[in-house]
């Protein structure tokens, strides 16, 4: 007849076997019995293991955990059973099981202290440890005293002279995160999902986006905004948590477009509603270029003048003298394409009646198409227009 304890043993270890437990992997298990020495804990399919009660005290010595209570820890042995810490992980290390944390890659829990010259000191329990400035984060550190006094995970890289000797780093374990994490958040970047991420940096052009596991798309300073955005830091900020939409995913590259301003509403879908042929709208002049000025009527719209819209001034430096980036002036609506996004406008001169305005609308030829790039070109065959504008302003009565 079997020996059921033989039965047991030989179950037990084939269980270990079969799960494939390793030094340094986390385990979850109900606490079972607590000894003077050792708690039990049920792991399982994988087992009772063992963990120093020493662990699952506090600061003031008393015992955190009760009988029926679950808790996470790391194996740090599979000699003769399994033996459990999560002294490690809560950074109040012994010599022994600093160097075992070595050996196995298990991470520890450590305080930065202070910042030393090339990196920070880090305390480990009742051990001081260095980490190099590169080592601390993924991100460029710029402020390494933001560090101070925050808890981190680290790993041990180099473990010397019996402990009193250690080197950790905190971006290995960041950058072992983000692999694992990557792929899973890749199958979730398609265009159209609305997806949260954290501002990486901010640069002339846009910001990259950190949408987890490293994973960075670039959010162009012409997605930020419908309104034109000269300065992209004025709308979003280094580590700043945004929610941005996926707007196009480049198979090959891998490439990230991501959009800001599809989150609101495009202010273009009530232009009908808004602006008529016709009407005189207060307009700012937001730049110059040598075909007209355009004119932001509202944020999100912007309206172009045509530089042959423009009364002849008799000056030497022409119509755009009239209207500077920054000005403030009444415009009249000339024309309005929505599905091209365009309309046109004419400066009223200050003092003119709405009789003796410079352009009629119905009667003169529209602005040209804009070519690549958002730019009006002059249209052709619009000499008669100027000749209009003079004879609109000229006194009647000769």
């Amino acid at each position: 007849m079997t020996d059921p304890t033989e039965d047991f043993a030989a179950m037990f270890e084939a269980s270990i076997k079969a799960k494939r437990v390793v030094k340094g992997q986390t385990l979850e298990g109900t606490v079972v019995g607590i000894g003077p020495e050792v708690a039990f804990v049920d792991v399982g399919g994988k087992g009772e293991a063992t963990i120093e009660i020493g662990e699952l005290k506090d600061a003031d010595g008393r015992v955190e955990v009760a009988v029926g209570d679950r808790i996470q820890a790391v194996v740090v042995s599979t000699v003769g059973g399994l033996t459990l810490s999560r002294t490690l992980a809560r950074g109040a290390a012994t010599e022994r099981q600093l160097q075992d944390a070595f050996q196995s890659g298990l991470p520890v829990e450590g305080k930065v202290a202070r910042v030393v010259k090339g990196g920070l000191e880090v305390q480990i329990g009742r051990h001081r440890a260095f980490c190099p400035i590169s080592q601390i984060d993924t991100a460029r550190t710029d402020d390494a005293t933001a560090h101070e006094g925050r808890v981190y995970r680290f790993r041990i890289i180099e473990y010397k002279d019996g402990g009193r000797n250690l080197v950790v780093s905190r971006r290995a374990l960041i950058e072992e995160e983000q692999r694992a994490n990557a792929a899973e958040i890749r199958r979730a970047i398609v265009p159209g999902a609305v997806m949260p991420g954290r501002v990486n940096s901010v640069r002339d052009f846009g910001a990259f986006v950190d949408l987890g596991g490293g994973v960075q798309g670039l959010l162009h300073v012409s997605e930020m905004d419908w309104a034109r955005v000269s300065d992209a830091s004025q709308v979003v900020k280094p580590g700043q948590a945004v929610t941005v939409k996926v707007l196009r995913v480049d198979a090959g590259t891998q490439k990230i477009s991501l959009g800001l301003k599809q989150l609101t509403e495009d202010p273009w879908t009530k232009v009908t509603q808004t602006y008529a042929v016709g009407q005189v709208r207060t307009g700012r002049v937001t730049r110059v270029a040598d075909f007209g000025a355009f004119v932001e009527l509202e944020p999100g719209i912007e309206g172009l003048a045509h530089a042959s819209t423009f009364a002849p001034t008799g000056r030497s430096e022409g119509w755009s003298a009239q209207v500077p980036p920054g000005t403030t002036a009444a415009f009249e609506i000339v024309t309005i394409d929505v599905e091209k996004k365009r309309i046109g406008v004419a400066l009223i001169p200050e003092g003119s009646s709405r009789a003796s305005r410079a352009m009629d609308a119905h009667s003169v030829n529209q602005p040209g198409e804009y070519p690549d790039g958002g730019e009006q070109a002059a249209p052709e065959k619009l000499g008669s227009l100027a000749d209009k504008l003079r004879s609109a302003l000229e006194p009647r009565n000769k």
